[in-house]
């Protein structure tokens, strides 16, 4: 019997992954149902941080070490000898530590340098990177590094194009 004016009183119709559930003749539990949107962003979140990690590890292949400088003589070197040809015409030249020097596998090779830090404040240039030809080994050089240990040993002239002629060492980012 019904009654004119009085509509029958339905049960809300299920949407989304509930409706799914009943089709399929699943019961889902409404705390599972609320928990299923938080772990699809909980899921988008960590992908996209994992996304992110990747890119910025990837851009940057550089390593750390430092950096002293010698003067000259810079004749003979451990590459070359005395050939005095092997200086670049730009005087951006250095000598390998033994942490790069690799049995002299390191002569020649060419290095992108900036510097990071010093022990002194605003010691480093901004924003300043130079390029570099190893021509020499560092523990062999004929004129000695102003301080020893050093990852590369900058010529005068590249290291005061990257930092202050001043400071005897300076923290740098090379790469190959």
């Amino acid at each position: 019997m019904k009654l004119k004016g009085h509509s029958r009183v339905t049960r809300p119709r299920a949407t989304g992954p509930r409706r799914r559930a009943v089709r399929k003749g699943v019961k889902v539990s409404p705390r599972t149902l609320y928990s299923l949107p938080r772990m699809a962003n909980l899921q988008l979140f960590f992908q996209s941080l994992t996304v992110i990690l990747a890119v910025l590890f990837h851009l940057s292949h550089a390593d750390v070490g430092t950096a002293a400088h010698y003067k000259t003589p810079y004749l003979p070197t451990a590459c070359y000898g005395n050939d005095a040809s092997q200086f670049p015409s730009s005087n951006l030249f250095a000598s390998a530590g033994e942490g790069i020097w690799d049995n002299g596998a390191a002569c020649g090779r060419q290095y992108l340098v900036r510097c990071i830090s010093a022990a002194q404040p605003r010691t480093c240039v901004p924003d300043r990177m130079i390029q570099i030809k190893i021509v020499d080994r560092a523990l062999s050089s004929v004129s000695r590094p102003s301080r020893n240990g050093a990852t590369i040993v900058l010529s005068k002239t590249a290291f005061g194009m990257i930092a202050k002629p001043s400071a005897s060492a300076i923290n740098i980012e090379f790469k190959q």
